[in-house]
């Protein structure tokens, strides 16, 4: 018995839904060459979609060279129609350190698959649309399931669950919860950022108190503090977290780790502005490294972005279902 998944009142109609389907399913190896389809009728029956539907979808099957009809005997898959995979990388946003994420998947793919580039901003429901449209027609899809503060767990659970297990790829977060196998590339933040100021607790121990500049827009997520404020109460350091620099004085003793670009501009003008001197008046930490960031002498904790790419197209190169954290480090310079 072979079933598909066909949605009423869609914006995709049942003969391509069909259609979709059953190409996926040559692509990836379900129907082999020369293996032989459901024949119309049966189709009809087994899936409760009208006779003439399934037709037309056979006939545009046959039409784009997937299969085949042998008089009196049925229709039968003719192969593979297309080389290269296809990959639908789905983002958050866009950053500088997506597109090192991007540029490095296409390069470590190379000609072996082609990639297609949206959107979420952060909305479960903007990717359920994504995925609406576009499944079934991709060998597979590669999510960053970074969401709203407030967006609920079992809502963006079960949209990524809409995407079969061997087609899905997580990028930089994980979700044990979907609680079954699937591929991930990922930031463990907590214990990534705990251990990485660790590393570095030598350089940390001259300072009172801990700042995180972690502005409620951008949406990070929360385990960077936790990760922060487990390692602050270790060391016997205060912890506090404000959403940006703001116009207030500056706490002398304290580092401050910063999130984003803009406050981090804001910070380095005005420690000029009120004279003070980085490691004797206060630190500054940054998150992800950039060349300006080496140029100014900042301190940066950040994963490798350009190894996170590299590792997400082997796992769909390979095919194994493995689940990766990605390499995080600090890197100590004169902020600090």
């Amino acid at each position: 018995m072979y079933r598909v998944k066909l949605k009423e009142n869609h914006r995709i109609s049942k003969i391509q839904q069909i259609v979709d389907a059953v190409v996926k399913d040559i692509e990836v190896g379900v129907f082999p060459k020369e293996k032989q389809l459901p024949s119309i009728n049966q189709f009809s029956d087994e899936n409760n979609v009208a006779r003439e539907t399934v037709e037309k979808a056979y006939r545009q099957l046959k039409k784009r060279g997937y299969i085949a009809s042998i008089p009196g005997r049925g229709f039968y898959v003719l192969g593979k129609n297309r080389k290269r995979l296809k990959v639908l990388l789905i983002f958050n946003k866009l950053s500088s350190f997506k597109k090192i994420i991007y540029e490095s998947l296409l390069a470590e793919l190379g000609a072996k698959a082609k990639v297609d580039l949206q959107i979420h901003h952060y909305d479960p429901k903007k990717l359920k649309e994504i995925l609406e449209e576009h499944l079934g027609k991709y060998d597979y899809f590669v999510i960053m399931p970074h969401f709203f503060s407030n967006a609920k767990e079992k809502e963006y659970i079960d949209i990524i669950k809409m995407v079969p297990a061997h087609e899905l790829i997580l990028l930089d977060k994980n979700l044990p919860q979907l609680k079954f196998p699937y591929r991930a590339v990922y930031q463990d933040f907590k214990k990534d950022i705990y251990e990485a100021l660790s590393s570095s607790a030598s350089h940390i121990k001259k300072y009172k108190s801990i700042t995180l500049i972690l502005p409620e827009d951008i949406h990070h997520p929360k385990e960077i503090a936790e990760g922060i404020e487990q390692f602050s109460n270790e060391k016997g350091l205060k912890f506090s977290i404000i959403d940006s620099i703001g116009s207030g004085p500056l706490i002398k003793d304290s580092i401050y780790i910063v999130t984003d670009e803009d406050n981090l501009a804001t910070l380095l003008k005005k420690i000029r502005e009120l004279k003070l001197e980085l490691r004797k008046d206060l630190g500054i930490i940054s998150f992800n490294e950039t060349v300006f960031k080496e140029l100014l002498d900042i301190t940066v904790i950040s994963t490798d972005f350009a190894q996170m790419g590299r590792t997400a197209a082997k796992l769909i190169l390979g095919k194994e279902c493995e689940q990766y954290n990605n390499p995080f480090y600090l890197i100590q310079r004169g902020s600090l």
